[in-house]
């Protein structure tokens, strides 16, 4: 699936793919994320294996009627307020989305997956 913009020029295709990259780069980037945590196992070992970067890793792209739905699978670090932390991602993946690609997020949900203490 892909989200399609219509111009007076024609008509842009952005897939799945590349919103789930935008997700994963923005939420990398809130202080408190410490990783992305998978949702396929499979693909994502594999892309682990041939040594490519995946921020796409734990994001799930749904397409609505005027925008699309986001689901993203985090961890966050020890000692960090999560509510915050969710927070901020949330505004900046949606901020992210409508800069960078001109997509509407209706929703950003939030799923922590776990918590990682960081050696000091």
């Amino acid at each position: 699936m892909a989200v399609k913009i219509k111009t007076q020029a024609g008509t842009i295709e952005i897939s799945n793919d590349v919103i789930a990259t935008v997700v994963g780069g923005a939420a990398i980037d809130i202080y408190g994320i410490v990783g992305m945590a998978s949702k396929n196992q499979i693909k994502d070992n594999l892309n682990d294996i041939l040594g490519k970067e995946n921020y796409s890793r734990g994001v799930v792209v749904r397409q609505e009627e005027n925008g699309v739905a986001i689901d993203v699978y985090i961890m966050v670090s020890y000692g960090t307020k999560i509510s915050e932390v969710s927070r901020n991602a949330q505004e900046k993946v949606k901020y992210n989305l409508e800069t960078m690609l001109g997509v509407v997020a209706n929703s950003v949900n939030i799923f922590i997956q776990g918590v990682r203490v960081l050696p000091e």
